[in-house]
């Protein structure tokens, strides 16, 4: 047996350990589980709730173990008195409490990632173990003590390397889901990933530096090391699309965290989602933070006083609707600084009492108090009392009041007298229209500003009540068996009763729009407005967000293209630090260089400074005469690429980036030579995929952001910039569309393309 397979051998015994304790905490898990729901509803309350608060906290602990099946170990730290500390997705102890894997997130772990031979402590040597399933397939060895005899040891044993793991995993077929980066974070991204969560941290990276990546693992870690508050509050992580969310939805249960909140801008205020996108300039417009203002005078402009004031006569006696009393009340109203339609409650009674105070005026008697209310009664359901009230206080929702800002123009140059004649037509549409991306920020606004719906106030006023009764229940139980001793309190005991782990949380989280999370993370950030992180902000007042982005990446009219502009007026220059990411993990050296000589020469910013590995052959160039030939190269590579990259188990990933009014007939072009060059029933297969997750797409430079491939065709690169709202925008578009291989880039155009545009 030789020296490296005897240290294999070793391993696969250590690892066997690890995954037998972690099978033996499942079995466990699930026999107290299955044990808890066998007792059915018997007993008494306080039985019923203890039960339910077990189900609770075993499901929770057995989806969590489930999780981390793959690669569950993947480093080892040794220290100079020559002990072992093996590093997991998550800690295991044997029945005797002895340390079976540390956590990757515990602070014993840190060395992990963080060492180096200038600054080891007293670790001796970091070792990266590769798994396959549960076999041990590789180790790598850092020696990180020169002087340390694990120098020869791992020279003679054939282990010694420097960053094989993580070349390795760069070298790996994509999938249609994001992989975590725990068994090889760096140490610029681990300490990114560790930072106060009291501070806003802005991740700034070019494309390939694992900026997605450091931000969930960085969620991974608060969740872990602020278990106690982030699973009460719930972390929301917000991307650019739902095929991006799709893409990462796996990493954080990976990494042992479930219930996070996962949503995009357009989805993120409950029952309303869209995917119709505004113009780039209506999408500018509507995101300009001025459009909060727009959205405060359309709700101050229904507050008012009517030129026709009605006189009602209650029992004979004229009551008259006076202006100075509608003026009076509506002033009362505002001062309680209640939402419009709460407030609007206020105004409704205030002025109901002085119509009554009127009446009263003109009696010769004191009436009592059963008059008063009949007065006060008959008043209210008054119908021209009650449609002058609507006018002096206009009942409202959300959604009412964006299409009626949007359908008439008169309306939007009145309470937007900012916008131009050009930018009234540009936002005007008919009455009815649907919601695009860019109206819900002003949809939140308004929502915020107006409070709920009046006709959901009584059914909220239920909801109250049966809460109520809960936390008397809760009170009631705690008391009855004398554990009100304040380590249960009757909120812990409501928070079991209601289901109040990790996964209800998020579901809780994601149907209020008024939640306030600990903790939000924000994916290509730089695409966001003003009124975008207006909506966000009102989610997490404490301000502790991660944002990740690049402003070279910026193809948004309206986003950001120097943070320090934008997160200054969000958080205050002491209250956020930026990270600059500056390593390309993902493009080889060649395509990095290509892509970033072109965003340079365009005036883009640029952080990345280099790629990690070089790959001749990964660049290469094809010009055909006209967009006839241009169809069937792209075809022609786009099979090549897919009998190269792409497995019928799902793995590699390759996609054809086109300008918008190609990508209809370069997708039919595709499908018709994969149908003839491939298997039919692998060219089946992958015909029938769902668009989120398909091996083979063609789609436009947006659709990609924040995604990866192994092999990425660029169609009339000179036509993509044509086509773009803005010279800055078209470079950050063929920037993206550049940098999404990991393998191989492939640009094919025509010649009048060519000479539109030197790359």
């Amino acid at each position: 047996m030789s020296t490296y397979s005897s240290q294999l051998h070793e391993e696969q015994q250590a690892v066997d350990r690890a995954y037998g304790r972690l099978d033996a905490l499942r079995a466990q898990t699930r026999s107290r589980l299955d044990a808890v729901r066998a007792a059915g509803s018997h007993g008494s309350p306080t039985q019923r709730t203890e039960r339910d608060s077990f189900a609770t906290m075993y499901e929770d602990r057995l989806t969590q173990l489930r999780a981390v099946e793959d690669r569950l170990v993947f480093g080892r730290l040794d220290d100079e008195q020559g002990a072992r500390r093996y590093i997991g997705r998550v800690g295991l102890s044997s029945e005797s409490h002895e340390p079976i894997l540390t956590d990757w997130r515990a602070e014993a772990a840190r060395p992990f990632y963080e060492a180096t031979p200038s600054n080891h402590g007293d670790i001796v040597m970091r070792r990266h173990i590769t798994l396959s399933f549960r076999e041990v397939v590789g180790i790598e060895d850092e020696v990180l003590d020169v002087h340390s005899d694990q120098v020869d040891k791992a020279s003679s044993a054939g282990t010694l390397t420097g960053e094989g793991a993580l070349l390795a995993s760069l070298s790996s077929r994509r999938t249609g889901k994001m992989t975590d980066i725990v068994a090889t974070i760096q140490a610029e991204q681990d300490r990114i990933i560790r930072s106060d969560m009291g501070h806003a941290v802005v991740v700034q990276g070019g494309p390939g530096t694992g900026k997605t990546a450091v931000a969930l693992h960085r969620a991974a870690y608060l969740l872990y090391t602020h278990r106690r508050k982030l699973e009460r509050s719930g972390v929301l992580v917000v991307g650019p699309s739902s095929t991006f969310l799709h893409y990462i939805d796996q990493v954080l249960p990976s990494l042992g965290e479930t219930g996070v909140v996962s949503r995009t801008i357009a989805d993120l205020v409950p029952g309303f989602a869209t995917d119709i996108a505004d113009d780039p300039y209506a999408a500018k417009l509507k995101g300009d933070r001025r459009m909060a203002q727009l959205v405060a005078n359309a709700v101050a402009a229904r507050v008012r006083v009517p030129a026709d004031l009605p006189t009602v006569n209650i029992s004979g006696v004229n009551v008259p609707m006076l202006a100075t009393d509608i003026r009076q009340a509506q002033s009362d109203a505002r001062r309680t600084r209640a939402p419009h339609n709460k407030a609007r409650e206020t105004f409704i009674q205030q002025m109901l009492r002085s119509m009554r105070d009127r009446y009263v005026e003109q009696l010769d008697y004191t009436p009592d108090a059963a008059e008063r209310s009949r007065v006060s009664s008959l008043l209210r359901m008054n119908d021209k009392v009650r449609k002058t009230l609507n006018l002096c206080w206009l009942p409202m929702t959300a959604p009412w009041l964006i299409d009626q800002l949007f359908s008439r123009p008169d309306k939007l140059r009145a309470m937007a007298p900012w916008l131009s004649d050009d930018d009234v037509r540009t936002l005007t549409r008919r009455k009815g229209a649907p919601l695009t991306r860019s109206d819900i920020p002003l949809l939140d606004e308004a929502m915020e500003l107006l409070g709920p719906d009046p006709k959901a106030t009584a059914r909220q006023a239920a909801r109250d009540a049966q809460r109520a009764q809960e936390e008397q229940f809760a009170r009631d139980t705690l008391a009855q068996s004398g554990i009100g001793t304040g380590l249960v309190t009757s909120q812990m005991l409501l928070d079991h009763i209601n289901g109040m782990d990790a996964e209800l949380t998020a579901q809780r989280a994601a149907s209020d729009r008024e939640w306030v999370y600990g903790h939000v993370v924000v994916d290509e950030a730089q695409e966001l407005t003003d009124m975008d992180w207006r909506m966000l902000m009102r989610r997490c007042p404490s301000r502790s967000f991660t944002i990740v982005g690049d402003v070279a990446q910026t193809s948004a009219l309206g986003g950001t293209r120097s943070w320090p502009k934008t997160m200054n007026r969000l958080f205050g220059a002491e209250h956020w630090d930026l990270n600059e990411l500056t390593i390309n993990y993902r493009n080889p050296k060649e395509v990095s260089d290509l892509a970033s000589r072109f965003a340079s020469a365009e005036g883009l910013y640029i952080s990345t400074v280099n790629a990690v590995r070089s790959m001749p052959e990964s660049v290469a160039t094809q010009v055909v005469p006209d967009e006839a030939a241009l169809a069937d190269a792209v075809a022609r590579h786009a099979a090549e690429l897919t009998r190269r990259f792409v497995s019928s188990d799902g793995s590699g990933r390759v996609a054809v980036i086109a300008p918008d009014e190609l990508i209809e007939s370069l997708r039919q072009a595709v499908a018709l030579q994969l149908e003839a060059s491939l298997d039919p029933d692998e060219a089946a297969r992958l015909a029938d995929q769902p668009d989120w997750d398909r091996q083979v797409a063609v789609c436009g430079a947006e659709e990609v952001k924040g995604l990866e491939y192994d092999a990425v065709i660029v169609a009339q690169p000179g036509q993509i910039e044509d086509d773009a709202p803005a010279r800055l925008v078209a470079a950050a578009d063929l920037y993206v569309a550049m940098t999404r291989p990991t393998q191989r880039l492939v640009i094919v155009r025509t010649q009048a393309d060519e000479s539109s545009l030197t790359l």
